[in-house]
């Protein structure tokens, strides 16, 4: 089981991080690492993977009324090749929840602090020092389902969990109680006590990475 976005965001800053790979590279990194687990002495049930469709809607930014068309943004197209390349995986189900926005814009808080400290004025501010927030709806809630329909359907012997997230504290212990091994891969992110108290173990795999030619 994955959580998308916990995973575009390890990876991108492990292994990604001048964005060089497209969707469709990563989605065979994902899909290698998602297979380390089951090794050659288990057979894989299924691969999970929980995520949105990028946001796609048109709109002002605050401070300069610049228009932004965010299906047009390099992130909409990354991720977007990698929803369709993993529809094309064999044995890989996704679960697509929604991104929701209330037009709400923050400011970063890097750039806040210096507000407060009297550093800089609203005036101050540039295109860049603002975003829009934007939240994932569904996505924990069918992660916790699929969790626990497989547990009580003894569907499988063991569970893989890539996230760092201790909202699925209930959900791993409900599969420990009915048997589940329950492994945690957090890709080497620090993890709360809450969840590693309530997880089998803890294992981060890593992708097979080819040396770029010079």
């Amino acid at each position: 089981m994955i959580d998308g976005g916990f995973f575009i965001k390890r990876f991108n800053s492990l292994y990604n991080k001048d964005r060089e790979m497209s969707g469709e590279e990563v989605a065979e990194h994902l899909y290698t690492m998602a297979h380390k687990h089951v090794g050659s002495r288990n057979t894989l049930y299924r691969i999970f993977y929980y995520d949105c469709h990028p946001l796609s809607k048109k709109v002002h930014n605050p401070i300069t009324g610049k228009p932004i068309d965010f299906s047009k943004s390099p992130e909409y197209k990354f991720r977007e090749e990698l929803i369709e390349a993993l529809k094309k995986k064999r044995k890989v189900a996704l679960r697509i929840g929604e991104l929701k926005d209330n037009n709400n814009w923050h400011i970063y808080p890097k750039r806040v602090k210096e507000l407060l400290a009297g550093k800089i004025n609203i005036s101050d501010l540039k295109e860049n020092d603002v975003y829009l927030e934007v939240r994932q709806k569904g996505i924990d809630m069918k992660i916790g389902v699929d969790i626990a329909s497989l547990a009580l359907k003894k569907f499988v012997d063991t569970i893989v969990l890539f996230s760092g997230d201790s909202d699925f504290v209930p959900a791993a212990k409900l599969a420990r109680r009915e048997g589940i091994d329950f492994v945690l891969d957090p890709m080497s992110a620090n993890v709360e006590p809450q969840l590693f108290e309530h997880v089998d173990g803890m294992q981060s795999v890593r992708p097979t990475l080819r040396k770029k030619k010079k």
